[in-house]
C-alpha cells in the first residue's frame, strides 16, 4: 500500500486536503509532544544511570566519601539517617515512576502517534535495524531464550558482584590486624565477609520486586509485560538469594568456631542490627527459594503458590533485622509493588459478569466477560481470572482472544482444559448447561478479574511481514491479532501487516476448530483481496486426516444471567492514566508526611532509638500512606468509574446487542470456512522445520522487517530463536535480519 492511500483512508483532518494550515498544526503539534517526550525520556535515563552508577561506585574509597559527605550534609535534616538513605537509593526509582506518568499520560492522548510511525516507516523503507531487545544470544540453557539487551543485563549484575566482592575484600584484608592469632583472623574475615555479602544482597533486593508488579508504571514505560518480566524475577530472586545465604552461612560458620552460636544467633538488641529477626527471615526465604525451584515449581505449583505469599513475612523480619535506614536501601522498589497490589486487591474484589460461555469440542471453554467501554486494551494483553467456586486464592493467566475492536463492551479468552482447575471449570459449566436443559438451577460461576495487562504498544501493527508461531492454545492471542489487522483493515485505520504466515502446531485435529472461533470474512469481506494469509497447521500426532474430518461438532453454548454494571473495573494501571499519575503521587506524599508526623509526635518526643522498632516502622508508614492517602484516591476513581458507568445509555442494551452478533458470527462461521480453506495448508504426523519456513521466507519477502511472534511451549520458543540466529550468523547482510523478545520476535 502506497503512503498517499494510507493518507486517504485515515479519518485526521491532516489527511484530507483541508489545507496546508491544519497540516501544519498538526506537524508542530506533533514535535511538541515528541519533544516534551524526548527530554522526560533523558531525565529518566539521567537519572536511572546515576541510580546504577551509585551501586557501583559506593564500594569504592571515593565511593565511601560521597557517602560519608551525602550524610553529614542530609542526617541533620528533616528524617535523619532514614532520609538520608531514603533519599539515595529509594528517591531515584521513585523519581522515575513520577516522570513515567506524563510520559505515559503524552504517549496516550496522542493518539495518531501510531499512525504518524507507520507513514514514517513506509516513506523511509530502510533497511531492518538491529534491535538489542529482540535479538537473541543465547537461545540454550538453564536460563531459556536471552536476548541481547537481557544478556547485558545479566552480565551488569555478574560484574557489579564481582565487583563488590572484589572491592570489599581488599578492604578487609587491607585492615585486617596484625596482633590476632590465625582463629582471630579467620573469624575477623568470615564476619565482615559475610557482612559485605549482606549489603551485596541487599542491593540486588532493591531491584528484585520492580519486575513482579504486574501494573507497573515502570514495565509500561519500557514496554515489558509481565509475563515477561517474571523471568528477571526469578534470576534476581535467584542471586539474592544465594547472597543471602552465603551472608548467613559465612556468619553460622564464624559463630560456630568463635563457641557461641547460640548466643549470636538469638541476639537482638536496640542499637546495631538483630541478628534473630535475620534468622527468621533467611529460614523463610529459604522456604520460598526451595519451593519456587523448577522441578517443585512444575509439578507441585500450589506448593510454590502458597509458600510464596511468605513474602511479607520475608520483608517484615528483613526491616527488623536491618533496621530503618539500612532498609532504606530497598524500600523503593518494595513501595512500588505495594502500589500496585494494593490496586489490584481493590480491582479483584469486583465480580464479573461472563456474558457467554461455550465449550468447543476439543476441550476448550471460551468465556466472553463484561468490561466498560473506557478500560483499554491491545491484542497482546493478558487477565487474571479467579473462578470462586474453585478457589478463592488461585489465580490463572489467560491471553486475550478478541480485539478491542471487537466491542466495547467485552473481551474473550479461550481457556483449555490441562490441569485440574480448568478441568473443574469445564466441569462446572457441563453441569451448568445440563441444569438448564432440564430446567434445573444452574451452577453458579463466580468471576473476578485482574487486568488487562500486556505490550503499552501494539507492536504486531508495526510490520509490514508477520511470522506467528503458536503451539497448541497458543493459538489464542493470535486469533485477536487476526482479527484487529482486519478491523482495522475494513476501517481504515492505521495498520501495516499485508503478509500473514500463521505456523501452528498441535497435537490432536480436534484442536482445528480453534481457528474458527473468528469469522474473517464477516470482520473484513473479501479480506483476501487486502491481506495475503498463509496458515500452515501441523499435526504432530496423527498420521493422517480423522475420518470424521469435515463433520461439525456442535460446541456447548451457556448464557448466565447477566446483572447490572458487573463489568471488570478500571482500577488498574491501564484503566486511565491519570487516575493511576495521581494514586502514585498521592501515596508517595502521604508516606513522607506520615514520616515527618511520626518523626515530630512520636520518635523524637519519645527518644525511640531501637533500630529494629523502626524499621517496622517505616514498613507501616509504606503502607498506611498507600491503604489511606493513595486509598483516598482509589475511592474517587471508583466514584468516576461508577457514574461513567451511570451515563453510559443502555449500557445492558449493547451487552446483549454484542451477544447478538456473537451468535451471529457462529451463524456465518459455514461460509468462512469455504474461502479459508484455500489458504490453509495441513500436515499431519510432522512438525515445522524452521529451517525451511524461514528459508522460504527469505527469498519471498526479501531484505524487511519481519515481526515474529512465538506463543507455545519453551522448546517451541527455543526451535525458533535457534534458527533465527542461525539464519543471521549463516546469511549475515543479504537476507533478512533476525531478532528475538521472549516470546516475540523480530526478523
Amino acid at each position: 500500500m502506497a503512503v498517499d492511500d494510507i493518507l486517504h483512508t485515515s479519518q485526521h483532518p491532516l489527511l484530507h486536503s483541508s489545507g496546508a494550515h491544519a497540516n501544519n498544526n498538526y506537524k508542530k503539534n506533533i514535535n511538541s509532544v515528541s519533544l516534551a517526550k524526548w527530554i522526560l525520556k533523558f531525565t529518566m535515563w539521567i537519572v536511572f544511570l546515576a541510580w546504577v552508577a551509585l551501586f557501583f561506585v559506593i564500594p569504592t574509597d571515593f565511593g565511601s566519601e560521597l557517602y560519608a559527605d551525602w550524610i553529614g550534609a542530609t542526617n541533620g535534616r528533616l528524617f535523619g539517617y532514614t532520609g538520608s538513605m531514603l533519599l539515595l537509593y529509594s528517591a531515584p526509582i521513585i523519581i522515575i515512576a513520577f516522570l513515567a506518568v506524563p510520559f505515559l499520560l503524552i504517549s496516550g492522548e496522542d493518539q495518531l502517534q501510531l499512525q504518524l510511525q507507520l507513514q514514517l516507516q513506509l516513506q523511509e523503507k530502510k533497511t531492518p535495524r538491529f534491535r538489542l531487545w529482540t535479538f537473541p544470544v543465547l537461545v540454550d540453557g538453564p536460563l531459556g531464550v536471552v536476548s541481547a539487551a537481557e544478556l547485558i543485563g545479566i552480565i551488569l549484575f555478574i560484574v557489579f558482584v564481582i565487583w563488590d566482592v572484589y572491592v570489599y575484600t581488599a578492604v578487609i584484608l587491607g585492615t585486617l590486624p596484625d596482633h590476632l592469632i590465625p582463629i582471630e583472623r579467620c573469624c575477623f574475615i568470615l564476619t565482615n565477609l559475610a557482612l559485605r555479602l549482606g549489603s551485596i544482597g541487599l542491593d540486588c533486593f532493591a531491584f528484585l520486586f520492580l519486575p513482579v508488579a504486574r501494573g507497573s508504571v515502570l514495565l509500561r514505560l519500557i514496554n515489558i509485560p509481565f509475563e515477561q518480566a517474571i523471568r528477571y524475577h526469578v534470576w534476581l530472586g535467584h542471586l539474592t538469594m544465594l547472597l543471602f545465604t552465603l551472608h548467613g552461612l559465612l556468619y553460622v560458620i564464624a559463630w560456630t568456631i568463635e563457641g557461641n552460636l547460640l548466643q549470636n544467633t538469638l541476639m537482638w538488641v536496640d542499637l546495631g542490627v538483630g541478628h534473630f529477626p535475620g534468622v527468621i527471615s533467611l529460614a523463610i526465604g529459604l522456604i520460598m527459594w526451595m519451593t519456587s525451584l523448577h522441578p517443585v515449581r512444575k509439578k507441585k505449583f500450589e506448593l510454590f503458590f502458597y509458600t510464596h505469599q511468605l513474602y511479607v513475612i520475608f520483608v517484615v523480619f528483613l526491616a527488623l533485622h536491618v533496621g530503618h535506614f539500612i532498609f532504606g536501601v530497598s524500600a523503593g522498589g518494595i513501595f512500588l509493588f505495594i502500589l500496585d497490589r494494593f490496586l489490584r486487591i481493590c480491582q479483584s474484589r469486583k465480580i464479573v459478569d461472563i456474558i457467554s460461555i461455550k465449550c468447543l469440542p476439543c476441550g476448550t471453554v471460551e468465556l466472553m466477560l463484561s468490561k466498560p467501554a473506557n478500560l483499554r486494551y491491545n491484542a497482546l494483553s493478558f487477565i487474571f481470572l479467579q473462578v470462586r467456586e474453585l478457589s478463592w486464592l488461585q489465580w490463572h493467566p489467560f491471553s486475550v482472544s478478541s480485539s478491542p475492536l471487537d466491542g466495547k463492551y467485552h473481551l474473550s479468552v479461550l481457556i483449555k482444559v490441562i490441569g485440574k482447575w480448568t478441568e473443574n471449570l469445564r466441569g462446572n459449566i457441563l453441569n451448568s448447561s445440563r441444569a438448564d436443559l432440564h430446567l434445573r438451577p444452574q451452577t453458579k460461576i463466580t468471576t473476578s478479574v485482574e487486568g488487562p495487562y500486556g505490550h503499552e504498544l501494539p507492536y504486531h501493527l508495526m510490520y509490514e511481514n508477520l511470522i506467528l508461531v503458536a503451539g497448541g492454545i497458543g493459538i489464542s492471542p493470535f486469533l485477536a491479532i487476526l482479527s484487529d489487522i482486519l478491523h482495522r483493515t475494513r476501517e481504515g485505520k492505521p495498520c501495516l501487516p499485508q503478509n500473514i504466515i500463521i505456523v501452528w502446531a498441535v497435537k490432536r485435529s480436534n484442536e482445528l476448530p480453534l481457528l474458527s472461533t473468528n469469522d474473517m470474512e464477516s470482520i473484513c469481506p473479501f479480506f483476501s483481496d487486502k491481506l495475503n494469509l498463509e496458515i500452515h497447521i501441523f499435526v504432530t500426532r496423527e498420521s493422517q486426516p480423522p475420518l470424521e474430518e469435515g463433520q461439525v461438532h456442535e460446541a456447548t453454548n451457556s448464557s448466565p444471567p447477566v446483572s447490572n454494571c458487573c463489568s471488570m473495573s478500571v482500577l488498574v494501571g491501564t484503566g486511565n492514566n491519570i487516575w493511576f499519575g495521581l494514586y502514585i503521587i498521592s501515596s508517595t506524599l502521604g508516606f513522607v508526611i506520615l514520616l515527618f508526623l511520626l518523626d515530630i509526635f512520636y520518635i523524637n518526643p519519645y527518644d525511640i532509638s531501637s533500630w529494629s522498632y523502626k524499621g517496622l516502622l517505616l514498613v507501616i508508614c509504606m503502607l498506611a500512606s498507600v491503604f489511606i492517602f493513595g486509598g483516598v484516591v482509589v475511592g474517587l476513581w471508583y466514584l468516576w468509574e461508577r457514574q461513567n458507568a451511570v451515563t453510559e445509555a443502555c449500557k445492558d442494551d449493547r451487552i446483549m446487542v454484542e451477544k447478538m452478533q456473537h451468535d451471529e458470527i457462529v451463524a456465518h462461521r459455514d461460509s468462512c470456512q469455504q474461502k479459508l480453506a484455500s489458504s490453509i495448508n495441513t500436515y499431519y504426523g510432522s512438525r515445522p522445520d524452521f529451517k525451511d519456513i524461514f528459508g522460504d521466507i527469505s527469498e519471498k519477502w526479501g531484505y524487511v522487517d519481519v515481526g515474529v511472534i512465538v506463543c507455545g511451549p519453551p522448546s517451541l520458543q527455543t526451535s525458533v530463536a535457534k534458527e533465527i540466529r542461525s539464519q543471521n550468523i549463516r546469511r549475515q547482510r543479504h537476507y533478512p535480519i533476525f531478532h528475538f523478545n521472549n516470546h516475540s520476535f523480530d526478523l
